[in-house]
């Protein structure tokens, strides 16, 4: 999700709430918020300088990968879960120090505009972003029902550099993305999805070969209707026993006097009944007894 064109705090609020909504709609509780600031090029320049004689100062407890790359780019340290970046950044200069007046009122702005909104967060001074168009407003929502090293199911931020990075306009901006597997494996967790699955309308049974069962599914289907069928050449009984396995209303069974008559023979798999239907009108007559 973006929102392009405008730098106004309360359009960062307004996108944290989207999320944060739609985290609630499918039912999460457990999703935790964490926001944070890039500040702007200034103030950013003077933290990046701090962080980095800090971690030079200690270069030799970093890890292996950092020991060698912090210099490059010190923010990405930060997010290192690795034990040993995680205890040299513990009491590394933020960036919250560094903030300029107008980076400072912006960030206060959207934390009163989330508190207003009742969407509860934390101010997380190591959230940051390694690239260099991203400025201010940055956030990351957070399964508590996953492993901690893998828990963030979705986060982004304010990026007004970016346009300009990739040779475009001065255009400010503000995103996010949703991890959906991680999201899955939260929703799992809490179960979010317990319902049971919704049965088909009907299962198609073809006793000619299969090419009858093909098509027909694919007009029920095309239709708006909820369609199976079975495969490899299986027996009117074998068919008819998924049929019922499926938990499916109907069963629509076509053979070679249904062929010949242009028809289908509908059988009720909750009451036994069955009826002859013209095959163009079974669509229609489907979900008219679907809606009794």
């Amino acid at each position: 999700m973006e929102a392009l064109g405008s730098d106004d705090p309360d359009l960062d609020v307004e996108v944290i709430a989207l999320a944060a909504g739609f985290y609630a709609e499918l039912g999460l509780v457990g999703v935790d918020l964490s926001l944070g600031s890039m500040g702007c090029s200034t103030d950013r320049r003077a933290y990046v300088s701090a962080l980095r004689e800090h971690l030079a100062e200690r270069r030799e407890m970093l890890c292996d990968e950092h020991r060698e790359r912090f210099e490059l780019n010190p923010l990405r340290v930060l997010d290192c879960k690795r034990s040993q970046c995680v205890a040299v950044t513990a009491d590394a200069p933020t960036i919250s120090d560094f903030l300029d007046e107008p980076c400072a009122t912006h960030l206060a702005r959207v934390r009163e505009g989330l508190d207003a909104l009742g969407i509860a967060h934390r101010l997380d001074s190591r959230l940051v972003r390694g690239l260099d168009y991203y400025t201010r407003t940055t956030f990351e929502f957070s399964a508590v029902a996953l492993d901690a090293a893998q828990n963030a199911v979705g986060g982004g931020g304010r990026y007004d550099k970016l346009s300009e990075a990739i040779g475009g306009p001065p255009t400010p901006g503000i995103g996010f993305g949703i991890g959906i597997e991680r999201l899955l494996l939260a929703c799992d967790a809490e179960g979010c999805f317990n319902a049971a699955p919704s049965a088909p309308d009907v299962f198609v049974v073809d006793t000619t070969g299969g090419a009858v069962a093909r098509d027909l599914s694919a007009e029920l289907r095309g239709a708006g209707l909820t369609a199976l069928r079975a495969y490899d050449d299986r027996s009117i009984r074998a068919q008819l026993k998924l049929a019922d396995r499926s938990r499916a209303s109907y069963a629509a069974i076509v053979g070679p006097r249904e062929i010949e008559d242009q028809t289908v023979t509908v059988r009720s798999l909750r009451e036994g009944k069955q009826t002859t239907v013209r095959r163009e009108e079974l669509a229609e007559w489907l979900r008219r007894e679907l809606l009794d």
